[in-house]
């Protein structure tokens, strides 16, 4: 972004403190600022390439007869004790994160996108966190609090390239304890900001900053983020979760191809050379061929589940084409989510020609239940878990509530222009003809022989969900924490990679299992297919639950709610999307060995 000759960038300090520790975790509950109840401040801005030092933000003063002081007091300590209940600011100027850097092991520069707002000496004299830092943090049972920072706003200027103005390429900060002695007249070179564990005075802190502008043109800005991502070392265990998933694929694919190509073949050419009278006595897969394309029950249901996720999958895939190709960057915040939803709604003609199509497959005659099922259903579903997870916002008095008119919005895009499309591909879907089956159904079905344990319908969808999860979950702990801890995703070449590992698995996966259960004579795989693969996501919820209790330590109710009702549409979506998969991939298979073999 140019600037212009004076321009005016206006950066908010977020010196506050939380009504839970869950509000720096997920995105939302509203911060309360330390400098309220009359006083100014609050809100800094400065103009370009005009240092500033020692600038006053506000002053707040903690009252030993309060109860309400006392008790943001309290909070505040708490949020400085790091490992329990870490405070983290953020700041952002001209989209880009403000960071905090400092030298890890190896020299190593590693750049935080927030900043601790204090640290703590333990009663036996140990510093924890930030307080390694300073040598002067050396008082046993005491807090140090963060009350200053010193931004430096790097960048490159057009000057000696012929265009004018500047364009930021990078911001940090330092975060120090100083205690100001006198707040109308700021020095910035006073001891610690001591705050004693025990609240037996009046304790009064002014909060402050400095700016220093620096020119360096050897930074471009298509690479002002280079410094950041560079610090961070995740790339070797992302190398680790993809030669991990490729284990995986490599295992189901050699007892894939090991069926294709020997059992599978040896199956077809037997049955295709013994006589009808013998193979009555046979026993396989080929037995059931009178019952296994027999409709399944609650399929309106099923074509449902189906229709939505053939709408997922091409949004999954197209948007994380598009990232991988750079048009989703990390530094455009927001443009990852708008891509999605704007693709989901125009995605409605697939949903619905899959849904109608496979629902007349399926004999059914109620079209109209079935178009305005799959245009509302899921969709329904995760609105009003939206909006519940919204309302608690709005009860908090969050910023992070999305307003009323942009709900409105949303409705007007579902209702104006997805439902419009899913009814256009439902009408596509019902004049097509039915899918053509290789075998006929039998009018009376066939008995299915009593199944050994790992044949049964649960046990084998449990086993399932096991390989595909396999190969998301390191790439999983990566995303939880771009979502409630803030932390920066930006390696979509790696998610693309997982993605196809994905696909590959739970198609394999669900082809094994439903194999093994044909040869047991079991010909129920329409429901069984979708849920193999689908299971998936229900091990995606353990894992958020664990994350949840390991990670996060998130206190209050609100925070609670929001955090599992957010989780619960990730894992709806997950399972229309997974368990899509599985079903094409077995009904393909099944499609492909029943056409090969002979059947009077």
């Amino acid at each position: 972004m140019k600037t212009r000759a004076k321009p005016v960038w206006r950066l908010v300090l977020s010196f506050i403190a939380l009504r839970s520790c869950a509000a720096f975790y997920l995105p939302g509950l509203a911060p309360v600022s330390f400098c309220e109840e009359g006083t100014s401040g609050d809100e800094c801005q400065f103009n370009f390439n005009k240092n500033l030092t020692c600038e006053k933000v506000c002053t707040r003063t903690y009252d030993i007869s309060a109860k309400d002081d006392k008790k943001k007091l309290d909070f505040l300590k708490s949020g400085m004790q790091g490992s329990k209940c870490p405070l983290t600011p953020k700041l952002i100027i001209d989209n880009m994160p403000v960071t905090w850097c400092y030298n890890v092991e190896d020299n190593q520069k590693y750049c935080n996108p927030g900043f601790p707002i204090g640290c703590l000496v333990t009663p036996d004299g140990h510093p924890k966190d930030a307080c390694v830092i300073n040598s002067a943090f050396n008082k046993k049972n005491m807090y140090y609090l963060f009350n200053h920072v010193d931004i430096m706003i790097t960048y490159h200027s057009g000057a000696t390239e012929g265009w004018k103005g500047a364009r930021l390429v990078g911001a940090t900060l330092e975060p120090k304890s100083i205690k100001h002695e006198d707040e109308n007249k700021l020095t910035c070179d006073g001891p610690p900001m001591e705050i004693p564990n025990e609240f037996t005075s009046n304790t009064k802190v002014t909060y402050s900053y400095s700016v220093k502008f620096v020119e360096n043109n050897s930074i471009k800005w298509a690479s002002r983020w280079d410094y950041i991502l560079v610090s961070m070392p995740h790339t070797n265990i992302q190398w680790f979760s993809i030669m991990n998933s490729l284990v995986i694929v490599l295992f189901l694919s050699g007892m894939v191809a090991m069926i294709m190509l020997r059992t599978l073949h040896k199956d077809i050419a037997r049955y295709n050379q013994v006589d009808q009278e013998e193979a009555q006595e046979e026993s396989g897969w080929k037995q059931v061929h009178g019952d296994v394309f027999r409709p399944p029950r609650k399929g309106m249901l099923l074509s449902v589940f189906l229709g939505q996720g053939t709408q997922i999958f091409i949004m999954t895939f197209t948007t994380l084409f598009l990232a991988c190709l750079g048009f989703l960057s990390p530094a455009n915040r927001g443009a990852l989510m708008t891509c999605a939803v704007v693709l989901w709604v125009l995605l409605g003609t697939p949903a619905g020609y899959v849904s109608a199509r496979l629902y007349k497959t399926f004999g059914g005659e109620k079209w109209k239940t079935n178009v305005l099922l799959t245009a509302l259903l899921c969709p329904g579903i995760v609105f009003a878990d939206f909006f519940l997870m919204n309302l608690i916002l709005w009860v908090e008095g969050s910023s992070a509530a999305i307003p009323f008119g942009t709900l409105v919005a949303i409705l007007a895009l579902w209702f104006g222009i997805s439902m419009p499309l899913t009814f256009i591909g439902a009408y596509f879907g019902f004049k097509k003809p039915s899918l053509e089956q290789p075998v006929r159904t039998n009018q009376i079905p066939r008995q299915i022989p009593e199944q050994s344990f790992f044949t049964k319908p649960i046990p084998g969808i449990i086993m399932g969900g096991i390989l595909p999860f396999g190969c998301i979950f390191i790439q999983l702990f990566f995303i939880l924490n771009s979502i409630w801890s803030h932390q920066m995703y930006y390696m979509f070449g790696f998610l693309f990679l997982v993605f196809i590992i994905l696909l590959i698995t739970c198609s394999e996966a669900t082809i094994l299992l439903c194999y093994f259960h044909l040869c047991a004579e079991d010909y129920h795989w329409w429901w069984r297919s979708f849920l193999t693969s689908g299971f998936t996501a229900v091990y995606l919820f353990i894992y958020a639950v664990h994350y949840f209790f390991s990670k996060l330590q998130i206190v209050g109710a609100a925070s609670t709610i929001l955090y599992f009702g957010y989780t619960m549409i990730m894992v709806l979506i997950f399972f229309l999307f997974t368990g899509t998969i599985g079903f094409f991939a077995c009904f393909w298979f099944v499609n492909k060995i029943y056409s090969v073999v002979k059947v009077d």
